[in-house]
């Protein structure tokens, strides 16, 4: 079977009969709307806005400790601000839901104050200053909260800002105290490690005061000074020992004590003698009287030349200026001899010592650079980080004086004059929608369901038969009187809507006044 396809007629004809079947249920829908947006409690809304401003000093001058993100910052104090125990003091503060006392738990509650706190961050389109791109930056947020009491709702909202800018305050002193605190704790460690290096340091340089690598070039240079010492001193050693010999020589044919005038004519008629002998027994024999009487001469001299030498050796000191002029040579000889080889132990012991220190000094500029190096890493770090604690402490009186980044409240809670929700006259509009909705269902519903025939089309389509003739209504004093109250209480109805609708609008919406004027700027009248 086609579907069928009604005119504009057939559906004028079916909304009168169906009228009831589409009044009704649209009435009933839009009254329950109209309830619903009466009897619906007013929720108010309080919001501050709260700006991020930056520090007021130049990071080029003073650089904050504070290196979290402000975003990053809002979450983390808006937390602590939404944890269990705080949000449970402001509510037995001010007393809020005691509705929800009697038949919620406390984490209920504490729940339901944490849906109606928000808070909502402001960005905008900004340029970075290290890359110079445009970006999205926070540079404020909104702190809200909403109630049915609008004084208690400007109150709350009031001590939730309060509380965030002070945990801001605090958390960024704390933060400075703390970073402050850890760098003064590190600086004293680093300092007490650096006076142990500087102790070790200097116990090792006096136990190798001598073989230090800044001394390598001096030994080098003592090292070879003594060697050129000793080299000078031996040759000079070798020029002694053969004037030692020689003296030694020369005094060898000197006497120590010089002849008397006896003893020379003595000793040279003893020689003049020995001569005669030599000549005698080369003529005459041995038994010869001269022969003899000569030998006999030189027995008697021999023994006079002899007792004068006993006599000369143990008389006292030599006489001989001679044999004394030598002798004082070979002794001056001789004890710069000794001095000179105690000059060239003494040397060579000093460069055996100045070899051992520079053989020692490669392992000792080792050790020693290793200790040098080890001070100065550590001389660093304490500098490093002394810049550091000062930058923290200068830092730290900034964020007391809020001179640094901070959050500034530019618009204060302010009591709510309206109510934030619900839109009444959403809900009226959703309410007639819904009804015209209702009506027309549940009209159609009862158009579609009913097998009964209202015009000859239909009666020709349902039987196949040819309509010969149709009998029009007959309408009574009873029926048009009917009609007449129907249409009576139709306006009424009407009038009535219309008087409720106006009034919704005035106490809920807008009013009257403020809406005329608005119609009258935007419709020239």
């Amino acid at each position: 079977m086609e579907p069928t396809v009604m005119t504009p007629a057939e559906l004028i004809d079916v909304v009168r009969r169906r009228k009831l079947s589409l009044i009704v249920p649209a009435a009933i829908v839009f009254l329950l709307g109209v309830a619903a947006a009466l009897l619906w409690p007013p929720v108010y809304k309080s919001t501050a806005t709260i700006l991020i401003e930056e520090q007021e000093v130049p990071t080029d001058f003073v650089m904050t400790t504070v290196t979290s993100f402000a975003e990053q910052r809002i979450q983390q104090i808006n937390q602590r601000i939404m944890s269990f125990t705080r949000l449970l003091e402001v509510i037995n503060q001010y007393g809020l839901y005691p509705e929800l006392k009697e038949n919620r738990t406390t984490e209920e509650i504490v729940e339901k104050m944490r849906e109606d706190t928000a808070l909502t961050p402001v960005s905008a389109e900004v340029i970075d200053r290290r890359t110079g791109r445009p970006t999205t930056a926070t540079i404020a947020f909104t702190m809200s909260y909403q109630g049915k009491n609008p004084q208690k709702v400007q109150q709350v909202a009031n001590v939730l800002v309060s509380l965030f800018l002070g945990e801001n305050l605090r958390e960024r002193v704390k933060q400075v105290e703390e970073t402050s605190e850890f760098l003064e704790s590190e600086v004293a460690k680093l300092r007490e490690e650096l006076a142990a290096q500087e102790s070790r340091l200097a116990a090792y340089k006096e136990r190798h005061i001598n073989e230090l690598p800044e001394l390598l070039n001096a030994n080098t240079q003592i090292l070879n000074n003594i060697e050129r010492g000793l080299e000078a001193n031996t040759q000079q050693l070798r020029s002694l020992r053969e004037r030692e010999g020689y003296f030694q020589s020369q005094l060898s044919g000197l006497k120590p004590r010089a002849e008397k005038e006896e003893e020379l004519t003595t000793r040279k008629r003893l020689e003049e003698l020995k001569v005669q002998l030599v000549a005698m027994t080369q003529r005459f024999s041995e038994e010869h009287p001269d022969v003899r009487k000569t030998r006999a001469e030189i027995a008697q001299l021999e023994e006079k030349v002899t007792a004068a030498g006993d006599r000369g050796a143990g008389a006292g000191p030599p006489d001989n200026p001679a044999y004394v002029t030598l002798a004082a040579q070979l002794a001056s000889a001789r004890a710069e001899i000794q001095s000179i080889q105690r000059q060239i132990e003494r040397q060579a012991a000093e460069a055996v010592e100045i070899r051992r220190r520079i053989a020692a000094t490669p392992k000792v500029e080792e050790e020693y650079g290793a200790l040098v190096a080890s001070r100065n890493n550590t001389q660093t770090k304490v500098n490093d980080l002394s810049r550091k604690l000062m930058d923290s402490r200068v830092a730290h009186g900034m964020e007391k004086d809020q001179k640094g980044e901070r959050f500034t409240l530019i618009d204060p809670p302010r009591l709510p004059e309206k109510p934030f929700k619900p839109n009444r006259l959403a809900i009226v509009l959703i309410g007639v929608v819904l009804g015209i909705g209702a009506g027309v269902g549940f009209a159609a519903l009862r158009e579609f369901s009913d097998d009964a025939v209202h015009t000859a089309e239909q009666l020709e389509a349902s039987t196949q038969f040819p309509v010969l003739a149709g009998i029009p209504v007959i309408e009574t004093a009873r029926d048009i009187r009917r009609k007449r109250t129907k249409r009576t209480v139709y306006a009424l109805g009407a009038a009535g809507a219309l008087a409720a609708g106006i009034l919704v609008v005035h106490f809920f919406v807008m009013d009257l006044d403020v809406l005329w004027a608005r119609l009258a700027r935007k419709i020239p009248l």
